[in-house]
């Protein structure tokens, strides 16, 4: 039965990876900070991945962003993904989709202890929705930072 599962929810998600490009305009971000998404891999085999737009209007497409992502977590045989989503503030939640599905097709990602979810106050329906999509399809501990 999860297997049949597992096999629904991909063909769900690849369906919807054609819709990773919009013609709106860039995101909003906030000053000062980083405005590339940008991923780390430690000592620890821990991938550190700071998400901060979803639309593929700027710089390179999420899908191909999370492509690389998860060909450098498997090269480095990572066992843990931190994902920061605190500084989405916009976007088109399907645009997520690459990085849910290269998550639920890897067994270490979604274990219990294998995924956390970093959120914020500012965050916005797309993280929401991956949230509630991480939520029911992997085992995330979210982590919130405390506002102030």
């Amino acid at each position: 039965m999860g297997i049949i599962r597992l096999g629904l929810i991909l063909l769900t998600l690849s369906c919807a990876e054609p819709t990773a490009t919009s013609a709106r305009p860039a995101p909003a971000t906030i000053v000062g900070q980083q405005q590339d998404n940008s991923y780390s891999i430690n000592a620890e085999r821990t991938v550190y991945v700071r998400l901060v737009q979803v639309r593929g209007d700027t710089g390179e497409p999420i899908h191909a962003f999370v492509r690389r992502m998860i060909e450098s977590a498997d090269s480095a045989d990572a066992r843990r993904l931190v994902i920061d989503v605190r500084s989405i503030t916009t976007g088109d939640a399907r645009l997520l989709v690459p990085l849910i599905k290269g998550i639920v097709t890897h067994d270490r990602f979604v274990k219990s202890g294998g995924l956390y979810v970093v959120v914020g106050p500012n965050s916005f329906s797309p993280t929401q929705n991956a949230a509630t999509l991480l939520q029911r399809y992997a085992n995330p501990i979210f982590v919130r930072e405390v506002p102030g």
